[in-house]
């Protein structure tokens, strides 16, 4: 069965958000988030600011646009994973689709710089984020285990993974991007899912 092609309208319309974000973003990087009205955005990109709410809800929905698309293109490739394969390894390589996006590095941490560095750009990114996990759970679930639990074990291993990768992302921009971001999510996926050591005992 082929897709149906997108409406040419549809089209159009997806790529003036994206214009519209890349030059908000673009004047954020320069003058901060706090100091960056919509009004100079509107400016910016040559539009009225009318149209730019006919986009654009707010400046906080200007800085967080793609998440949603973000989310999206991380169910496709997981839903493209072998079945059999463990839902860890499908994630992780579901994941990846964010390094093929068209940015260089120096951009990209710019942007994570400004998400996380701003507290309710950082609620906002946690919360769309956090909706991930509606869109992931249903495609880990087929992988687990026959179970009574199986929707809440898949909810639980959406959720930690998510939150691996942003603990991940945070410690990435902390290092001013001179790590691999992957190399960090390995480690704090390896940190929950290895099993604790019991504490040692103290003589007296």
């Amino acid at each position: 069965m082929t897709q149906k092609p997108t409406p040419l309208r549809e089209q159009t319309r997806s790529v003036v958000r994206a214009l519209l974000a890349k030059t908000a973003l673009e004047l954020f990087a320069a003058k901060g988030y706090d100091d960056t009205t919509l009004e100079e955005i509107a400016a910016a990109a040559g539009v009225s600011k009318r149209t730019l709410f006919n986009y654009f809800r707010s400046k906080e929905d200007l800085a967080l646009n793609g998440l949603s698309e973000q989310g999206e293109l991380i169910a496709a490739r997981l839903a493209e994973r072998p079945a059999d394969e463990d839902p860890w390894t499908s994630l992780r390589a579901a994941f990846l689709v964010l390094e093929e996006m068209d940015l260089t590095a120096e951009r990209r941490l710019e942007m994570i710089t400004l998400l996380f560095g701003n507290e309710s750009l950082r609620a906002g990114h946690a919360e769309k984020q956090a909706r991930w996990q509606d869109l992931l759970a249903p495609l880990i679930e087929p992988r687990l285990p026959d179970s009574d639990h199986r929707a809440l074990q898949a909810r639980a291993i959406a959720a930690a993974a998510i939150t691996c990768l942003q603990a991940a992302t945070e410690e990435w921009m902390r290092l001013g991007g001179q790590a691999d971001q992957f190399d960090l999510y390995d480690t704090a996926v390896q940190a929950i899912r290895r099993p604790a050591s019991p504490p040692e005992k103290t003589t007296t």
